[in-house]
């Protein structure tokens, strides 16, 4: 069994990917299906960001389509977002864009939402372990998988210019 800090807890940046490092990569197959999201608190910029859209988690439908965003609007309903649409690296610029996300995302739903896969899957070495990798379509990121347990999985979000990766657990619906 892989040892580590729990994933409900803060941990570092340093703990983190030495937790994602001791974990085991999963394939393209073991990730199809719906998994919804947590962050996981280490201190990255982006943190709070996806909890101010009501992120809901991921949608691997096979490994040409996945819904990399989706959303649940005020009636618990699931949505889809357009992630080229979505200022990233405005609300890690400056702090006000987040303060006023959980008040202007439902207003911009209608513009953002798509019914089209917006990233895919594929299998990509990364830190030294061949495994699963979601690739955005229209960003420069890249979310790299390992295997927590069969119903569970760490996901690190690698974007260009990002001095330090971002982490969030998916859980299988």
């Amino acid at each position: 069994p892989i040892t580590g800090p729990p994933m409900t807890q803060a941990m570092t940046t340093t703990q983190a990917l030495a937790y994602f490092d001791d974990l085991e990569p999963v394939t393209v197959e073991a990730l199809l299906g719906e998994w919804e999201g947590t962050e996981i608190a280490t201190g990255h910029p982006m943190e709070g960001m996806l909890a101010a859209t009501s992120w809901y988690g991921k949608t691997f439908h096979s490994a040409d389509a996945v819904d990399p965003l989706v959303h649940l609007n005020a009636g618990g309903k699931r949505f889809c977002v357009n992630p080229a649409l979505m200022p990233i690296q405005l609300g890690l610029r400056i702090p006000y864009v987040r303060q006023v996300t959980p008040v202007v995302f439902p207003l911009l739903r209608p513009f953002l939402a798509t019914r089209k896969p917006k990233a895919r899957l594929r299998m990509m070495m990364y830190r030294g372990k061949l495994g699963a990798a979601m690739i955005y379509d229209a960003k420069p990121i890249i979310d790299i998988f390992r295997k927590i347990d069969d119903k569970t999985v760490l996901g690190l979000m690698d974007q260009r210019g990002d001095d330090v990766p971002y982490f969030f657990k998916l859980s299988r619906v």
